[in-house]
């Protein structure tokens, strides 16, 4: 089974597209609100080195942006 963290805040487009996609896809994540969750935002800038969401962590690789191509290939679809 794969483990997928998405990192977002609420109002951010991509992250909203990329949540709806994974639904799409019936892949359950979790999600983590970088602009509530110091913690959350904390991990995200040191796994990536960098503030921009969303951020998705797909058993360990980490992509950034909404890459439907690069989120296809980590999960096998």
């Amino acid at each position: 089974m794969n483990q997928v963290t998405i990192y977002t805040t609420p109002t951010c487009i991509w992250c909203n597209r990329a949540k709806s996609y994974l639904r799409e896809q019936n892949i359950s994540f979790v999600e983590k609100d970088v602009s509530r969750d110091r913690e959350a935002a904390t991990e995200m800038i040191r796994k990536t080195n960098q503030m921009g969401v969303p951020v998705l962590d797909i058993n360990g690789n980490v992509i950034i942006g909404f890459d439907q191509h690069g989120i296809n290939r980590l999960l096998g679809l």
